[in-house]
């Protein structure tokens, strides 16, 4: 058993909105990682929480007429399903909004403040006089006092790349009610980071950064740093600062202690040593995956503040870059802006898991999501090359042999090649060279397909006398293709599962000294992934854009009119009158609701994408139509068997066709 004791975290997903696909190269980046730690037999525990507090939360809340509490218990939910769709494995997943949390920010905020790192200031801020709040300088719109562009925030101008402060903008309003803001005076604390100088200038040198980050680092460093200020007023929704009354710690503080607090409540439930974590003399290991854009919060607050409170500081922070899709920034309007659920609704996570993988390193470079290459990548390599070794071997040792694998190993040089490339592979996956480790195991596979290519057991099948070479030319050629699933467990983990099932064999460790399978008996074989079909993207780009234009009717913006068909192509549809018995919401599905219909001989089970535009109870008891001769579709949720017609171009803007009066359930529609 390895001594490596780990603990990994990811950033925490702010809980004001819905996981997106450029949230998601971190956390399958972290989770590749976990999972190769802990099939090397290493004790890894991953850690994770929601960001749960500031103002947005609060003004969303109130927006929804909801509380906070309300508002982020019900997008944890959705955001664990998310995760959990995508293999993301946590060990524990918590809220910044919990009990560790807050005794965890107080604790470390009293140790600061007694070792003198704490001082307090009155500061003149920008007052919302008709919602009786500070503004955050997000919060606060108007015109850039540099370069006049309109419509810019409080900090900083997106036109002219220029910073200020909110009170130099021109023409500022309040983004929340409208009104002009006004100066008022507030004390705040401040944390004094240049008090920790020295340390940081020490520790951003000293290997646990990556190297761009750490000649980052130096540059800041080299301009000085400021006091942060770490205080926020009420209202807000986040933790009171023990010593301050009315006086609530800013978001910043309290959300990388998440990291902390989510540790504390997974060593609780498990009965481990939380201070064998985070003690200043701690052994084990600490690692965070984060974006490049918070690298300031985390390699120098965070370890200021950790050392100053007397805990111990990160072994290494690991940045990575952002998701461009096509070339270009994500974009609502073009459609790739997409969300997790969005692409949960028409493909297997597991090709998006492979694809980022493939293009992922050690680096902070950004990465992008090329339609087509993902669709040329994961087709050719996962269902080309991996998945059809299993596919063409395994029919002959099913039918002729009874599931039976040889008893001896005719090829054991090339079994040992792939043996022999474990400690590369483990080298790249450790180094998070996942780009490059991807790439030796397709070279493995090109060998493999090769082996298979040159011996032609579909030619052997055909000759009398040959049922001996027959067996033990499938025999290897699934027995590699073990040792390719087994190298490729950490990124698409169900796959592997699957595999193992059909292979007959229990979950498979890192294949460091495995030995061939010998006189084994295998289960059939089922269609381990299936092709990325084009259309589904084509489906997933339409799904996420959002109509930044005046509506279809104002700007008279209608798809255009498809080919002509014939009158026999019509006849093929079977349209019926349908009466909506039930409808109900799915558990986990963005966009659909489940509907129960009656079509006159029968009930049908449907799934349809109409959520954001009805209610379920508006809907039982309407009539409408349905396409009743489609061939009922497996999804997540259950069998679909049928499909509801409806217009629009989707959001609040869809219409199901409804029949005039008499027409009843059953009726044909001609």
């Amino acid at each position: 058993m390895s001594n490596r004791k780990i603990l990994v975290t990811s950033a925490l997903p702010y809980a004001n909105g819905p996981i997106h696909l450029g949230h998601l190269v971190e956390y399958i980046q972290t989770d590749i990682w976990v999972r190769f730690q802990k099939m090397r037999g290493h004790q890894c525990h991953y850690v994770c929480a929601d960001d749960t507090h500031g103002t947005p939360i609060m003004l969303r809340a109130d927006r929804e007429g909801i509380t906070p509490e309300q508002l982020i218990a019900q997008v944890e939910q959705e955001h664990r399903a998310d995760f959990d769709a995508f293999g993301v494995a946590f060990d524990h997943y918590h809220s910044t909004h919990s009990e560790e949390n807050k005794t965890l920010s107080s604790l470390i905020y009293t140790r600061l403040r007694d070792g003198g790192h704490i001082n307090s200031r009155s500061i003149t801020q920008a007052y919302d006089p008709v919602k009786n709040m500070f503004l955050p300088d997000r919060f606060i719109k108007g015109d850039c006092p540099k370069c006049g562009a309109a419509d810019q925030y409080g900090d900083n101008c997106e036109a002219c790349g220029a910073t200020y402060s909110p009170m130099e903008l021109k023409n500022a309003v309040s983004a929340i009610s409208g009104e002009k803001p006004i100066e008022k005076d507030s004390l705040h604390y401040f944390f004094n980071l240049g008090d920790f100088s020295d340390m940081l200038n020490d520790w951003t040198r000293a290997g646990h950064l990556q190297p761009e980050v750490s000649n980052k680092m130096a540059e800041w460093l080299q301009n000085g740093l400021q006091e942060w200020d770490i205080s926020r007023d009420a209202p807000y929704f986040g933790f009171e600062i023990p010593d301050a009354p009315g006086k609530y710690f800013y978001v910043w503080l309290d959300a990388p202690i998440g990291y902390m607090a989510s540790c504390k409540a997974l060593c609780d439930k498990l009965g481990i040593d939380f201070d064998s974590y985070w003690n200043k003399n701690s052994t084990s290991e600490l690692y965070h995956f984060i974006g490049k854009d918070i690298i300031y919060f985390h390699a120098l607050f965070w370890p200021a503040m950790l050392h100053g409170a007397d805990f111990r500081t990160p072994s290494a922070i690991f940045a990575h870059g952002f998701l461009t899709v096509n070339g270009e920034k994500m974009s609502k309007s073009r459609g790739t802006f997409i969300k997790a659920r969005t692409y949960l609704d028409h493909l297997n996570p597991e090709y998006l898991r492979y694809y980022f993988a493939a293009k992922l390193s050690a680096g902070v470079d950004d990465i992008d999501l090329n339609f087509d290459d993902f669709t040329q990548r994961v087709n050719a390599d996962l269902v080309g090359k991996v998945v059809n070794i299993g596919s063409r071997c395994s029919g002959f040792i099913s039918k002729r042999f009874d599931g039976l694998l040889s008893g001896e190993c005719v090829e054991p040089t090339l079994f040992q090649q792939f043996i022999d490339q474990h400690s590369d592979i483990a080298n790249l996956y450790e180094s998070r060279e996942f780009g490059k480790a991807m790439r030796e195991i397709m070279a493995l596979a090109d060998k493999a397909n090769q082996y298979i290519d040159d011996k032609k057991p579909w030619l052997i099948a055909k000759e009398a006398g040959k049922e001996l070479e027959l067996q033990q030319v499938c025999s290897v050629g699934l027995n590699l293709f073990r040792l390719l699933v087994v190298y490729l467990k950490p990124v698409i983990p169900s796959l592997a599962a699957n595999a193992e099932q059909f292979l007959n064999l229990p979950p498979q460790a890192w294949p460091g000294d495995a030995q061939p399978l010998l006189a084994h008996r295998i289960n059939a074989f089922t269609p381990l992934m299936t092709r990325v079909e084009p259309e589904k993207i084509a489906a997933i780009v339409e799904a996420s854009k959002e109509n930044l234009q005046p509506t279809p009717q104002a700007a008279k913006r209608f798809d255009p009119i498809a080919k002509p068909i014939e009158i026999d192509d019509f006849a093929k549809i079977d349209l019926r009158i349908a009466k909506i018995l039930n409808a109900e919401h799915v558990e986990g599905a963005e966009k659909l609701l489940h509907l129960t219909v009656d079509i006159g001989d029968e009930t049908r089970s449907i799934f349809a994408g109409i959520k954001s535009a009805y209610a379920p109870e508006d809907l039982i008891g309407k009539l409408t139509v349905v396409v009743a001769n489609l061939k009922p579709r497996k999804m997540r949720f259950g069998l679909s068997e049928g499909m509801v017609l409806a217009a629009g171009p989707g959001g609040k803007d869809i219409y199901v066709l409804s029949p005039d009066d008499g027409a009843v359930a059953g009726m044909r529609v001609k």
